[in-house]
């Protein structure tokens, strides 16, 4: 292809977007104004259009003329719309079944868009910036998604980028480009499960995955349109509009202007809050002439929104469950999304999981310091995959960089001499698929038995360990709780084959093969004679 294919995140409340470059690096790509994470809004004075950050500070001095937080209104009917998400922007409006916006252009002119016209527009000035920063002529993109869009979302979402220039060559689901991006960088050593969590603005959407010899399978999805980083703003707000009215005693809540203002600071406060352990806020003539002036520290911020942080979590343990496994089924939970720079996120999460879970969010070194960027990235990296097919390749090649492949529900192994089971391939395993493992130290007649394995949960109370006489620290009474330790263990389940072969001198190589019609074929080799024997169920 002449030009490259882009990557584009397209977010409720922010957009970024990616290529692969010369250097065979990824790109996030800033716009004119510096902005690699680009607010998905519009604004409009008079003549003038402004897009991203400058139309974001028109919400407060312009609000009925700035759309906000239109990207899931795209092919849906206006009666299934959550129209009240816009409340603070432009007025959603009906406009033939479907979602519009009614702006003022200038005295008396007024402009109705429907929301496939400002999705067409929020994507012309994306492809713009992409051209700008690239130096030539954009014209397809590969377009991350959340996994719940429905294909009647996606067709309009097509043809509102053909309109403007732009094909859309493929979508692709957002917590497989952000698990794309991330094992890009820091790829995992053995098979995992990974839970991806994106917590965005307005949503929160969350997949759990399994990887399986580097082949993806999404077994689960969750999301919530009404939990957000937006909620942990809305907490503030209340926090400071309470303070400022017990020291003023006027309330700013009564004045649209005035929560304006309140909630673009709450927003500041919290990304400062995420690098820093204080942050103040300063707002000029916030309600009835007074000012107010007011600084939180960290403690405060988590303390104000723990309600919020305690839904977080819940909704990552709703996946989990969701997908039948148990915490302790989870190697690595990778954040994605504004909300994952806040450390009470990850902190929260260390307690729901063993510590041999991976938290991967900023403030894990394995993990990228930037995940509102991970899912840009991802999309960019299956475009610089899409740009080297020719048109007829395209078509065959493109398929869902993550689908819901067949996979084993119960793990495959062999039996122990003492009843114990050795899982080979392991639940969630993608199929077909095929795996050896050698017993070196096996010899004589053998008989190789094969079992679905069943896995279930211990848990195991530890007493605190009793203190020493002579401990000059030591009180009374103690405070310390038992320590409940939660383990996973396998015992058999049903047998599938025996397998017997005959004076071994120096080991066995076993082969488990599971074919794409789920057929099971097991195969036994002498590693000194060379003789095999074969079971197939």
């Amino acid at each position: 292809m002449s030009s490259p294919v882009i990557g584009i995140s397209f977010g409720n409340t922010s957009s970024s977007i990616a290529y692969i470059n010369p250097k065979n690096d990824v790109d996030v790509i800033a716009n004119p104004d510096g902005e690699r994470s680009i607010p998905s809004v519009l604004s409009y004075v008079g003549d003038d259009e402004y897009h991203g950050g400058q139309a974001l500070q028109q919400l407060v001095r312009n609000p009925k003329n700035t759309i906000i937080n239109f990207r899931d209104f795209i092919g849906l009917p206006y009666s299934q719309c959550d129209i009240t998400r816009c409340e603070s922007g432009a007025p959603a409006v009906e406009v033939d079944g479907k979602v519009g916006f009614v702006i003022s252009r200038g005295e008396g002119k007024e402009e109705t868009l429907t929301v496939d016209e400002v999705i067409s527009r929020h994507l012309k000035q994306l492809k713009l910036a992409a051209e700008d920063y690239i130096g030539s002529t954009i014209s397809q993109t590969v377009l991350s998604l959340p996994t719940n869009f429905t294909a009647e979302q996606k067709s309009a979402l097509s043809a509102a980028a053909a309109k403007v220039g732009l094909e859309i060559v493929q979508f692709i689901n957002e917590p497989s480009a952000a698990l794309l991006a991330h094992v890009e960088q820091f790829p995992f050593k053995n098979d995992v499960n990974v839970v991806v969590a994106d917590f965005g603005g307005l949503r929160s959407d969350a997949a759990v995955i399994a990887i399986r010899g580097g082949i993806f399978t999404i077994l689960a999805t969750e999301h919530d349109n009404t939990l957000g980083g937006n909620d942990l703003d809305n907490e503030l707000v209340e926090y400071f509009a309470k303070d400022f009215e017990k020291k003023n005693k006027s309330n700013p809540r009564t004045n649209a202007r005035s929560i304006a203002k309140l909630r673009a600071n709450a927003s500041i406060t919290k990304k400062t809050l995420s690098n820093a352990t204080s942050a103040t806020i300063s707002i000029d003539s916030l309600a009835d002439g007074f000012d107010y002036h007011a600084s939180i520290n960290r403690m405060r911020f988590e303390l104000v929104t723990n309600k919020v942080f305690a839904r977080f979590s819940s909704f990552i343990e709703k996946v989990i469950a969701k997908a039948e496994l148990d915490p302790l089924d989870i190697n690595a939970v990778l954040l994605s999304g504004g909300v994952a720079f806040t450390p009470k996120l990850s902190s929260n999460l260390e307690f729901l999981f063993p510590e041999s879970v991976e938290i991967l969010g900023p403030q894990n070194a394995e993990s990228s310091n930037y995940p509102n960027e991970l899912s840009a990235s991802g999309a960019a990296l299956q475009a610089g995959l899409a740009s080297i097919y020719d048109e007829d390749e395209m078509k065959e090649a493109l398929q869902p960089i993550v689908i819901n492949t067949p996979h084993l529900k119960k793990a495959i192994g062999l039996a122990g001499a003492n009843g114990e089971f050795f899982p080979v391939l392991m639940a969630e395993t993608s199929y077909p698929v095929k795996k050896s493992i050698k017993l070196k130290e096996a010899s004589g007649d053998l008989l190789i038995s094969v079992y679905e394995g069943e896995h279930h949960i211990e848990e195991k109370t530890l007493e605190p360990a009793p203190k020493e006489e002579n401990d000059e620290d030591s009180e009374e009474w103690s405070d310390d709780e038992p320590e409940v330790v939660r383990e996973k263990h396998y015992t058999l389940s049903t047998k599938l084959m025996d397998l017997g072969i005959k004076d071994v001198k120096k080991g066995v190589e076993v082969t488990f093969q599971l074919t794409k019609d789920a057929k099971l074929r097991v195969s036994v080799k002498d590693l000194k004679s060379g003789n095999i024997v074969k079971g197939e169920l």
